[in-house]
């Protein structure tokens, strides 16, 4: 009995598996030419990030009552063939890990030559967190 009260309490002090993230938005082409990593808590926060990132497209309904949205932009790039995806989001202990990876083209692989920027977007359930962290996962 007091090894199953143990292991239940260090179940429970385990971060604990997020939902998969919901994809906002996933592609190529943003407006965003820098590398950057975002957390969005707010609809006016996501506004603003929208008009920098496709302000020639509907902006994507979020209800920030219940999530929040976590972007990664990769930048401009040289060519067709790379890409980004949220991996993971896990809420603990006040923080907020993201994991995330970027692909590039095989090398000697034949791409698109036109400028790409790669970018995703995900909601992920509204935490009350503090601390934020990007992590690149590295294969």
């Amino acid at each position: 009995m007091i090894v199953l009260a143990f292991t239940l309490a260090v179940a429970i002090m385990q971060p604990q598996p997020s939902p998969a993230p919901r994809t906002i938005e996933k592609g190529d082409q943003s407006n965003i030419e820098n590398a950057r990593q975002v957390l969005v808590r707010t609809d006016a926060e996501l506004r603003q990030l929208w008009q920098q990132h496709a302000p020639q497209r509907p902006m994507p309904k979020v209800d920030f009552s219940r999530e929040m949205v976590v972007a990664v932009f990769m930048g401009s790039r040289p060519n067709a063939g790379f890409s980004t995806a949220i991996v993971s989001a896990t809420a603990a202990n006040g923080a907020l890990m993201v994991r995330y990876d970027e692909n590039r083209p095989p090398a000697g692989s034949v791409s698109a030559q036109i400028l790409t920027f790669p970018y995703h977007l995900v909601a992920i359930p509204r935490a009350d967190v503090k601390d934020v962290k990007f992590e690149k996962v590295v294969p």
